[in-house]
Order: C-alpha cells, then structure tokens, then sequence
C-alpha cells in the first residue's frame, strides 16, 4: 500500500509536464510485468496490469508530454495494451483481444515502432490459430512478416513459427516444410533487439521455435522417432522455471504435443505421462490455449487406433474433466 501511494504521489505530482522520474517508473513497470506474464497465472498479474496500462494512457491523453517523451510512452502503450489483449484471449474472449490488439497496433504505428507492428499481427494471427480459424491466422502472420523483413530480431522468427502452425492446420505440407527450412535459416542470423532485450512474450527463444516446429508437424498428423525426439527436446527445453525463456503454457503445450506425438505411434502410456502434469495444473494456470491443447490431445483419443484401450479411455475422462473449471480469471 505505501508502494502504491508514493507511485500515485510520483504519477500526480508532474502536473505541469511529465518528469524523468515518472517515466522511469513506469518503464520499471512494463518490463516487471512483461517478465512475469508468462510465468505467473493471469490472476497475479492482471490488476497491476490493467492500472499501468491506464496510467500510461492518462499521460498520453493528458497533454504534459514532450516530444522527446512521446515516442516512449506509446511504445509502453503498446507493449501493456499487447499484454492485456494476450489477457484476454486467455481469457477466451477474441473480441475484446482483438479489440485490445488494435489499440497495440496504433500505439506502434504512433511510436513508428516495426517490430511492434508486426508482433501485433502476430498476435492477431495467435488469437485467430486458437480460435479455429487457421486461414485468418496464416493471413495475419503472412501481413507482419512482410512488415518484418528487415528486422534482425526474433519477431520475423515468430511470424514464421505461427505461419507454419496455421499451415499444419490447414494440412499445407510443403509450406510447413519451407517455413521451418527458412526460420532454421533466418535463427542463425538473429541480432537481438529491444524487444528480444525486454523479454518475456517480446522475444522468440530457441526453445519456443522447436515447440512451434514440432507443433506443425504435429498438426499434420505426423510421427515417428525423429519428431518424438523433438517433441521430447522441446519440453525439456522449458523444464527449469529459474531460466529466463521458461514459460507455464509453453511447456503445457510441448507437453501436449509430446503427448499427441507418442500417441501418433500408438503409446497410450506415454501420453498419459506426458500428460499428467499438465491435468494437474491448478484452475488458475488453465488458459485458452492450454485447455485447446489438451482437447486435441482429447481428440486423438477419440479417434485414433488407440481408441479402444483402456488407458486411452482413462486419459479422455480426465481431460473431459480438465476444462470444467478453466478460467484463467475468474467472473467478475
């Protein structure tokens, strides 16, 4: 509570222009908030969340900024409105992530910010993946990466890992095939900018490009060893909690795809444990995109060779009963 109020006080008291001091706090704001949204359930970080993006939008409506500043604060405008439309969508609600994603999207363009543009395309192509519309999702990252050609960064990489997705879902072979040819291509060539240097849902790792890879070819229906050894890489890959790339839905949904890979070649037993600790997460760590992943996972189940096995039924009862309580924010 003393926090709060003396931030109000700093807030407040630039009445006739917006100090140093204020932007500084809000800058160690954003980037507090940007490197605990993927670690921490939407719940903690939500109030914070929506109380900075306010604040950043009081300033700019406000007309005590400089120039100099301004820039500044509508890439803030950007990155806390992109949080929040992510927020939403966890929340399954595209509408008003959309809605939220198109507020991002104007605070880039105001702060002349490329990568920010794009990565909010890419955002519109997530939103679109998870909500059954793959033709939407593969034109929203197809329209970024022409934004991102030049970008050194990890935002182009991700525009390629969500083609290739929306791709897999569309049963596109050869497209998946050539995104993933041209993202190995393009990562050994990677110059980390300021949105790889803030982290969190800003910046493509290494260990997020193999989960999208192996999550495309999972979407074809695809198996066998060597994509089991990828899917196995992959959740390994985000298994300690202390890094700084790891993120919860991350490795739920390599655990998924890990599950959806084993089952592909006819092991129940090595989906159910691939599964397990996922089904345990508590209801506040359930998101959109966890819950779709384990339906998929569902899905298989239902309709593969393994239907009929005893454990198969087992694990679809479980993930039947997996979303009843799913929200990652509860009404209200």
């Amino acid at each position: 509570m003393a926090v709060r109020r003396a931030k109000d006080f700093l807030l407040g008291a630039d009445r006739e222009r917006v100090g140093d001091d204020t932007l500084g706090l809000l800058d160690d704001e954003v980037r507090r908030l940007v490197a605990e949204y993927p670690r921490e359930p939407l719940s903690t970080v939500w109030p914070d969340l929506l109380e900075t993006q306010d604040q950043v939008f009081r300033l700019l409506e406000g007309g005590r900024v400089r120039p100099s500043q301004l820039r500044d604060l509508n890439v803030a405008g950007a990155v806390l409105s992109f949080l929040v439309a992510k927020g939403f969508h966890d929340m399954q609600d595209p509408h008003e992530a959309l809605t939220m994603t198109r507020v991002a999207a104007a605070c880039a363009r105001d702060a002349e910010h490329p990568g920010l543009i794009a990565l909010t395309d890419g955002l519109k192509s997530l939103i679109a993946y998870w909500s059954g519309k793959p033709a939407d999702a593969y034109h929203y990252a197809s329209k970024g990466a022409e934004i991102a050609p030049g970008n050194h960064g990890t935002a182009g990489l991700w525009l390629l890992g969500l083609q290739g997705r929306a791709a897999g879902v569309l049963g596109d072979v050869e497209t998946v095939r050539t995104v993933s040819q041209r993202a190995a291509h393009r990562r050994e060539h990677v110059v980390p900018d300021d949105l790889d240097e803030l982290g969190g849902l800003f910046t493509y790792t290494r260990e997020k490009q193999l989960y999208y890879t192996v999550e495309a070819s999972t979407l074809l229906g695809q198996g066998g060893e060597q994509l089991s050894a990828q899917a196995e890489e992959a959740v390994m890959g985000f298994r300690d909690p202390s890094a700084p790339s790891w993120a919860f839905g991350d490795l739920a949904g390599a655990r998924c795809d890990l599950a959806l890979v084993r089952l592909f070649s006819g092991d129940v037993e090595g989906a159910a444990e691939a599964m397990r600790p996922v089904l345990d997460l508590p209801a506040s760590y359930r998101n959109n995109g966890i819950i779709v992943s384990a339906l998929r996972v569902r899905n298989s189940l239902t309709t593969g060779p393994t239907r009929s096995a005893v454990a198969a039924r087992d694990l679809c009862a479980e993930i039947e009963a997996f979303p009843s309580s799913r929200p990652a924010l509860p009404r209200g």
